[in-house]
Formats: structure tokens, C-alpha cells, sequence
């Protein structure tokens, strides 16, 4: 992998740090409005993908900002994401 796209866009990151944490805030707040609104006929795969999209940037800002706590949270919602992706594509492929 290529270190110095990644220096890069963690600068980026960082530059824009407030900008991009209430993005990945304002994402979060879209998924569950998603579910709350739509109920068992939400798009589950797309809600957990979002949200796990967003917990991937939420975590990376938390760790520019060296804040432990609110990693753990967030690296906790990447799995919760992982997991609910899992579960929304079973049905999909089981034969």
C-alpha cells in the first residue's frame, strides 16, 4: 500500500477535521432516521453499509484527535456494522 496517499489524506483529514466528523455524525443521524422511519421495510444492507462507512470516519477522526473513548465507540460500530451487513446479505446468498 501506498503510505503517501495516506499520509496525505490524513492531513486532509485533518485539516478539515470539524467538517468531516459532522459528516460522519450527520450520516448516523440519516441511517437511524432511515430505520425509524421505514421500519421492517428499510433497506437494511444499505442502512449498515452507511453506518459503517460513517464509523470509519468518526474513528479516524477520533484518532487524530487522540481520543480514546470515542475510538473504542466507534471502532465498536464498524463490527456492529460488519456483523449487521453479514446478516442483511444471508438471505441473499444462502442457496
Amino acid at each position: 500500500m501506498n503510505t503517501g496517499i495516506f499520509v496525505y489524506l490524513n492531513s486532509v483529514v485533518a485539516r478539515h477535521i470539524r467538517t468531516v466528523e459532522m459528516t460522519g455524525v450527520l450520516m448516523r443521524i440519516f441511517s437511524f432516521s432511515l430505520v425509524s422511519w421505514m421500519g421492517p421495510e428499510s433497506p437494511f444492507l444499505f442502512v449498515w453499509a452507511f453506518n459503517t462507512i460513517d464509523a470509519i470516519i468518526l474513528t479516524w477522526c477520533a484518532l487524530i484527535k487522540k481520543d480514546v473513548a470515542y475510538t473504542i465507540l466507534n471502532v465498536f460500530w464498524i463490527g456492529v456494522g460488519a456483523v449487521g451487513m453479514a446478516r442483511a446479505l444471508a438471505p441473499v446468498l444462502s442457496p
